[in-house]
């Protein structure tokens, strides 16, 4: 199994991610990849599962964190999967967003209104990727993604956790990780 490795960051420990941080991409110009990711590279094929439970005090307009997988082609490019929990709309959200050409966003309420959360992203039978609302013994799904197992000239496939403060104010944003479990054949 392969060591944990950061990018976007020299800390030592996960879920500090400072001002002005994001993983976005939205048409005509806007791509960001500068939140830290804490990651291990797995074999995309051999991927399994991935599950995290995570919180934090969420503050400002998209603080961020949770689960992220990223596909980096031969050619440098970029294609990734996020799912967390995002502040807005006044309130914290489960978020999912999936990148391919351009990024696209989902939203629903937290249940329990909170900041925590703990999230499964699974490669199901049929080759999609879902993820799910882990309550207890209860998995709620989420959002299913269809093509990120159907990727070809993947170089690298990270799996890990990430941490992002879009805002340029108040300072560092610390998420909370725990319980990290990644399974691959």
């Amino acid at each position: 199994m392969s060591t944990f490795q950061f990018a976007n960051s020299d800390a030592k420990v996960p879920g500090n991610a400072p001002a002005s941080t994001d993983i976005w991409a939205k048409p005509p110009s806007t791509t960001r990849f500068s939140a830290p990711i804490l990651y291990q590279s797995v074999p995309l094929k051999s991927f399994k599962r991935v599950r995290v439970a995570f919180n934090a005090l969420w503050q400002q307009k998209y603080d961020q964190g949770g689960i992220i997988l990223v596909l980096n082609a031969a050619d440098g490019s970029k294609k990734w999967v996020k799912s967390g929990i995002e502040l807005t709309h006044g309130k914290p959200h489960l978020s999912v967003v999936a990148k391919d050409n351009w990024a696209d966003w989902s939203l629903l309420p937290v249940p329990s209104g909170g900041g925590a959360a703990t999230l499964e992203l699974v490669k199901e039978q049929d080759n999609s990727l879902w993820i799910y609302l882990v309550e207890g013994l209860q998995k709620s799904p989420v959002r299913e993604v269809t093509w990120v197992f159907e990727e070809e000239n993947v170089k690298d496939f990270w799996v890990g956790v990430y941490a992002a403060r879009p805002s340029s104010e108040g300072g560092e944003l610390d998420v909370n990780f725990g319980h990290l479990i990644i399974d691959q054949d």
